[in-house]
């Protein structure tokens, strides 16, 4: 991911808001950044399906944000649900280290496992060395008119993406990179679980949660973590040794103390542990992690 280009402003279209950060060199400098709220059902994310019902609540609270953080005109970053994008881990014994060969073996891949036509997938991909050194590819793709409807509603407000991501894969970079850790995150709905190892990306499982689940009982997203937990300590044959939660709101705390004994490992919310300006950690409070995880994309 540091191999992407780096635009200094970030816009988020999530289902229950807008937000956008214009960042100076390196995460103490935060130039200025705003967030609204999206009314219920504006956005309904998506793989497959139409995701922006109320083009003019989006539009508006996307015209809002930008009016409070300069940089309009200009290349952003655009950060959406991540119901939209599929992430898949893939082994390979050998892979094209030219894009126009390694494309079409990934559209040939991924064929029986997207819920949509092969054809119609927008496909980015990064290497990285799996257990035992083997070539993984981790791969992000979304339907090319799903992404295009956020791209759009940004485009009309005078923002280019530059870069098009989930929100959770531009936050990986707040989590510590010595050990495993395990992030568990919620927006709207969707429950996001990632395992990281150092800087090897090892599971991902994107959840969207039925209405039925009471996301007050701790047990219900424990039920939701643990086949991500189990795979990986099936296949790397090790413990997680770190956990960190985001998105759960009032009942993070009686959360993090039932996954921290369950699974065993010291467990925090995300962002507490990390060396975080003062202006960082105030928008990972507000939910607005993902803003600083893009900063940290950097390296800075």
């Amino acid at each position: 991911m540091d191999a992407m280009p780096h635009p200094a402003t970030v816009l988020e279209i999530a289902s229950t808001h807008v937000a956008a950060a214009r960042w100076g060199r390196g995460i103490a400098h935060l130039s200025a950044f705003a967030a609204e709220p999206l009314p219920d059902g504006a956005i309904v994310p998506s793989a497959t399906q139409q995701n922006i019902s109320d083009q003019d609540a989006v539009r508006s609270a996307i015209r809002s944000v930008l009016s409070r953080v300069p940089g309009q005109g200009q290349d952003a970053a655009l950060l959406i649900p991540d119901a939209v994008i599929r992430v898949f881990i893939l082994p390979f014994e050998s892979f094209p280290r030219r894009a126009d060969e390694a494309l079409p073996l990934l559209r040939w891949r991924l064929k029986k496992s997207l819920p949509f036509d092969a054809e119609e997938a927008v496909v980015s991909w990064m290497r990285q060395s799996g257990r035992d050194g083997k070539i993984e590819i981790v791969a992000a793709v979304a339907r090319q008119k799903i992404s295009r409807e956020y791209e759009s509603a940004a485009e009309a407000e005078g923002i280019a993406a530059g870069v098009v991501q989930s929100s959770t894969l531009a936050t990986l970079p707040m989590l510590d990179p010595r050990g495993a850790t395990l992030l568990a995150r919620m927006s709207g709905r969707n429950l996001t679980t990632v395992i990281v190892r150092g800087q090897m990306l090892c599971v991902y499982r994107s959840t969207e949660l039925g209405i039925e689940t009471d996301l007050r009982q701790p047990q219900a997203v424990f039920d939701e973590v643990f086949p991500a937990l189990a795979f990986y300590q099936d296949t790397w044959g090790e413990r997680v040794e770190q956990l960190r939660v985001a998105g759960f709101g009032a009942g993070e705390e009686s959360l993090l103390e039932m996954l921290g004994r369950e699974i065993g490992c010291q467990a925090e919310p995300l962002g507490t542990v990390s060396e975080l300006s003062p202006e960082a950690k105030s928008l990972v409070a507000q939910g607005l992690e993902s803003l600083v995880g893009w900063q940290l994309n950097r390296g800075a």
